[in-house]
């Protein structure tokens, strides 16, 4: 099982064994508990179901609190899908940091941290107007439309709205240290979101 759901808890540096230092970010991975089987037969395609973060019961209505009833485990927080073929995993089974022991690089899925309306210079890192000689337009965005013809505004024109709180894919994070007694992974450089968000890791597929 090649898939967790964690928790980013923020980032530090620690020293390889060559004594340079390393930035990492420490995420805790698990335990998860696998509260759903999927098949082909009954469900089209085969996948296993995964909660982490206890939750409150009285928290929950009542089909999610059936759904955790029916497999006989506790209230989770958070419920993700892991597309898998041939585990033997079942119901109630735990999952923990110790299954990405021997795993070099990994992929993380997060929100990333929500800014909220930006200009295009902060959202699209744009250059602005001059600021002498007459300018008097440093931070704006500039023409945005065309002539006569076609006489609107093309789709996808970078302009002010919006910026962050989007779901993020960093690739090809290396795995620097997993320790499975404190369900902790640690991985090089930066990872989507804020201290606390949750993360899904996956093992990475274009690099092994």
């Amino acid at each position: 099982m090649k898939g967790l759901i964690g928790k980013k808890l923020g980032m530090t540096s620690i020293y390889d064994e060559n004594g340079v230092a390393v930035p990492v970010t420490v995420i805790e991975a698990g335990p998860c508990v696998v509260v759903q089987r999927k098949d082909n037969e009954k469900d089209g395609y085969s996948a296993v179901q995964l909660g982490f973060d206890d939750q409150k019961e009285q928290r929950l209505n009542k089909p999610a609190l059936g759904h955790f009833k029916k497999a006989g485990v506790d209230a989770k927080r958070v419920l993700k899908e892991f597309r898998i073929e041939n585990t033997e995993l079942n119901v109630g089974d735990v999952v923990d940091a110790s299954a990405f022991a021997e795993v070099n690089y990994v992929d993380i899925i997060a929100t990333g941290k929500g800014r909220g309306f930006q200009g295009v210079v902060k959202r699209y890192d744009f250059g602005g107007g001059r600021a002498s000689h007459g300018g008097g337009w440093v931070r704006r965005p500039g023409s945005i439309g065309m002539c006569e013809f076609p006489a609107r505004v093309f789709k996808n024109k970078k302009m002010p709205g919006q910026m962050g709180d989007k779901r993020v894919t960093t690739q090809n994070l290396k795995v620097v240290q997993v320790r499975p007694e404190e369900n902790l992974i640690l991985v090089k450089g930066s990872v989507p979101g804020a201290k606390g968000g949750i993360v899904t890791i996956k093992e990475a597929l274009k690099k092994k």
